[in-house]
């Protein structure tokens, strides 16, 4: 019985979940691999689950019968089991006994999922990597501010963030972001609640239309160049957004289409993003932080809905519940002043007199570690600058801090910041710049007085643009 014809004809839905990559494809094998053997069962099994199993249907023996090579199960290196609860049983055995990853994908797609990886499945892996490798990707947090009647967003000193929050109901929101992608490319959306953090993922995968490319490769369907992330935190006045890989890694026949390289497809979202969550009379923009990390819990810490950017550096004192109060509490206190607790000492008078030779002994010719006042001084302007959260990793790590100076010896003083172009470019790499930085100051190596606040971590920024010795908002992205 011949096929019926195929008829494509032009929609602006988006791709289906249940749209299949075929199982040979070449590029599934490194997307698997990318999880551990336990994630790899972990996730089988939940496909097998009752309530997931009608999404993603193994491939049964049923299904021999109506293919049309009969010899595919007796050349298969994995014959087809007869029931779902056999498929289950197999992979609890998996589960059950020690081996390697790679046996455990040649069974997904050789065997149970022969007939093809959908997407829905295919995104599912990429979200269970980021839950195993929080700091697999790099990630910018960007802030939802209402827009006035006037068309302008106020200023962010008197925004009331708390209370421009949009609600957020899941399938309108893909329904509207949808309505905005769909004229320029073909998308995918796969929206799922993060399994150790507070907050949800958003995955869109986009891809050219298949009306204008009808033949495309099904490598296609797995180049990460084409996905881009988003991570909503709960009651956050916040959004995250990440490439899952840059540009020029993207292939150089596509880079010249429409949302395909990494730059345009960021740029493409992130001006969808605001449209649909806005709704009649209130409407959102994105505005830039300056703060982007590898790490979602120094985002969820510094631009999060806990203490956001008011309690980094020296305010710390008082989100650490050291000293109670705040410094615009005008209530009188009884508890220990700022001053008296930085002015107490932590240690005896035995571990300063060691700490004070081992230090004679890493930097003798620094002459502050000689001078026990000066020492004394020292380390009361670091306490005051950096906080109490010491000289150990902070749970909100900053891995790079990029530093753009716009002044020239050369340029007039009233030269436009938004024009001018950096003459000056430093960048701090490592597990944590700000503690490095303040490893620097402990040592006499930098001033803490004539540090600026950004780094020091109190304006919670990991690119900062001066001009004319003042931080300013340039978005960079």
């Amino acid at each position: 019985m011949a096929r019926p014809k195929t008829i494509r004809a032009p929609t602006t839905a988006s791709l289906p979940s249940n749209f299949r990559i075929p199982s040979s494809t070449p590029s599934l094998v490194k997307a698997f691999g990318k999880l551990s053997r336990p994630a790899l069962l972990d996730l089988a099994i939940q496909w097998l689950d009752d309530r997931n199993v009608q999404s993603f249907p193994p491939y049964l023996e049923q299904d021999d019968v109506e293919s049309v090579d009969d010899d595919d199960d007796e050349t298969a290196a994995y014959p087809a089991e007869q029931t779902v609860d056999d498929v289950r049983n197999a992979y609890q055995d998996l589960q059950d006994r020690k081996g390697g990853k790679r046996e455990v994908i040649d069974r997904i797609l050789e065997g149970d999922w022969r007939h093809g990886i959908t997407l829905r499945q295919l995104a599912m892996v990429d979200i269970r990597y980021m839950d195993d490798h929080p700091s697999s990707l790099r990630w910018t947090a960007l802030e939802l501010t209402r827009i006035g009647a006037d068309g302008v967003p106020p200023p962010s000193s008197t925004a009331d963030l708390s209370g421009c929050l949009p609600r957020i109901h899941a399938s309108t929101f893909l329904k509207k972001l949808q309505q905005q992608i769909s004229p320029l490319v073909k998308a995918h959306y796969h929206l799922v609640r993060s399994a150790s953090l507070p907050l949800t993922f958003l995955r869109i995968f986009v891809t050219n239309s298949p009306y204008q490319h009808p033949h495309q490769l099904p490598e296609t369907l797995t180049d990460s160049a084409r996905v881009i992330y988003v991570a909503f935190p709960d009651s956050c006045p916040f959004i995250y957004t990440s490439i899952a890989s840059s540009g020029p890694k993207a292939s150089a026949a596509t880079t010249h289409l429409v949302g395909t390289d990494a730059r345009s497809l960021q740029r493409l979202v992130r001006d969808a993003l605001p449209k649909a969550l806005s709704h009649p009379q209130e409407r959102y923009t994105l505005k830039a932080t300056s703060l982007t990390a590898k790490s979602l819990q120094a985002l969820l810490s510094l631009r999060g809905p806990g203490r956001t950017n008011a309690a980094n550096g020296a305010f710390s004192i008082f989100a650490d519940a050291v000293v109670e109060g705040s410094p615009l509490d005008p209530r009188p206190s009884n508890t220990v002043t700022p001053e008296e607790y930085l002015d107490r000492p932590t240690h005896t008078p035995e571990q300063d007199e060691k700490d004070t030779n081992n230090s004679r002994r890493k930097q003798p010719n620094t002459d502050l570690d000689s001078d026990p006042h000066a020492s004394k001084k020292r380390k009361l302007a670091i306490h005051s600058r950096f906080g109490t959260s010491g000289s150990d990793l902070s749970s909100a790590p900053l891995d790079r801090l990029d530093v753009r100076l716009l002044d020239s010896p050369n340029a007039s003083e009233d030269t436009n910041p938004e024009q001018a172009q950096p003459t000056i470019s430093l960048t701090f790499a490592g597990s944590d710049v700000i503690s490095g930085i303040r490893k620097l100051t402990e040592l006499g190596v930098v001033d803490p007085e004539r540090m600026p606040s950004w780094m020091t971590g109190e304006e919670a920024v990991s690119v900062a643009t001066v001009h004319q010795g003042k931080r300013i908002l340039k978005d960079s992205g």
